[in-house]
């Protein structure tokens, strides 16, 4: 089980990308378009720069939704290496048997 206080730093991080997501979207359209100017650019990029770092999604960690562990996810399952194949030997992931030829 991961620590609570890094489950709950992922989640803040999570809440932070949502909130500012649009606003993230305008402003790298504005700076990767041809037609602006290179001083609505430049004010692009720093309204860019002063927006939390948080918001970035690249900063969000992908983590089991069991254990919280962030290491050996699948993402198509939402869980780890560990917790799927717990689950598929007891027969709860539809489609999903242990591998025999």
């Amino acid at each position: 089980m991961a620590k609570k206080s890094m489950i709950n730093r992922d989640l803040k991080r999570t809440k932070l990308v949502e909130k500012y997501r649009t606003k993230r979207l305008e402003l790298k359209k504005i700076i990767k378009s041809i037609n602006s100017s290179d001083e609505e650019r430049f004010h692009a990029t720093i309204k860019l720069q002063a927006l939390p770092r948080d918001a970035s999604p690249t900063r969000q960690r992908s983590r089991c939704g069991l254990t919280g562990r962030p290491h050996g996810f699948y993402r198509k399952f939402g869980l780890s290496r560990i917790k799927l194949r717990e689950r598929t030997m007891n027969g709860e992931v539809p489609g999903l048997a242990k591998a025999s030829w």
